[in-house]
């Protein structure tokens, strides 16, 4: 009797010990503990956007230093341009103070929010929010060059665009082979009149062109001089 006791409390004891919970160690990138990170659910919350690419983006912009300074003047953990924390404060109901970690965060939430639904995807969202929304519209509409910096910016943030980077940006459109058909066919005149319409397009007007003052008509009778006689 003893001994069947004895079994069955060692069985009993190994079901125990295998069904306990290990404490787990918390998973990389998983900052419950951090100081920021109420923060930061917070502003993942209020914008819809995955709280990993918060983490993401103030790594890599200021390191989590939350009193950083670029030599652009760029601000805080988000690195918030001066001008775009003044819309952005306005608009989001933040506080008067740039450095502020919760309205920090939420500016550069806020921010990249709006940089994603105003083109569509990671990359495009994030090479706007590094470089400026006219730097990257530059590259969409004139293939001008990214700035190397955001081009090496989109490369480290492979967390947020996924293993593609820079090759998922919206590519830029080939140049326009019929441009010529917009351009104006003569240079203007020296009193600054325009020698021609001001372009061809594809286009009719609705309106007939009116001559600018001082400007030579043909004859009512025709464009030809009649000879004498005829």
């Amino acid at each position: 009797m003893n001994c069947r006791c004895l079994a069955i409390a060692l069985v009993l004891a190994v079901q125990m010990a295998g069904s306990s919970p290990v404490a787990a160690e918390p998973a990389p990138g998983i900052a419950t503990a951090h100081p920021y990170a109420a923060h930061v659910a917070d502003a993942a919350r209020r914008f819809g956007i995955p709280q990993d690419w918060i983490w993401a983006v103030m790594r890599i912009e200021s390191n989590g230093e939350r009193r950083a300074v670029s030599s652009a003047g760029a601000m805080g953990l988000m690195q918030i341009m001066p001008a775009t924390w003044a819309n952005l404060r306005a608009r989001y109901r933040l506080g008067s103070d740039p450095f502020d970690p919760r309205d920090n965060i939420m500016a550069g939430a806020a921010y990249l929010r709006e940089m994603h639904d105003r083109y569509g995807n990671a990359a495009a969202m994030l090479a706007a929010y590094n470089a400026g929304p006219g730097r990257y519209e530059q590259y969409l509409s004139r293939g001008r060059p990214l700035p190397r910096e955001t081009r090496a910016y989109l490369t480290k943030l492979t967390a947020v665009t996924g293993n593609s980077g820079y090759a998922t940006l919206a590519a830029a459109p080939p140049p326009d082979p019929l441009a010529w058909r917009r351009a104006r066919l003569f240079p203007a005149r020296a009193d600054g009149i325009p020698a021609t319409e001001d372009a061809v397009t594809d286009e009719a007007s609705d309106s007939s062109p009116t001559a600018p003052p001082g400007a030579v008509e043909p004859p009512a009778n025709g464009l030809f001089v009649s000879l004498s006689g005829q």
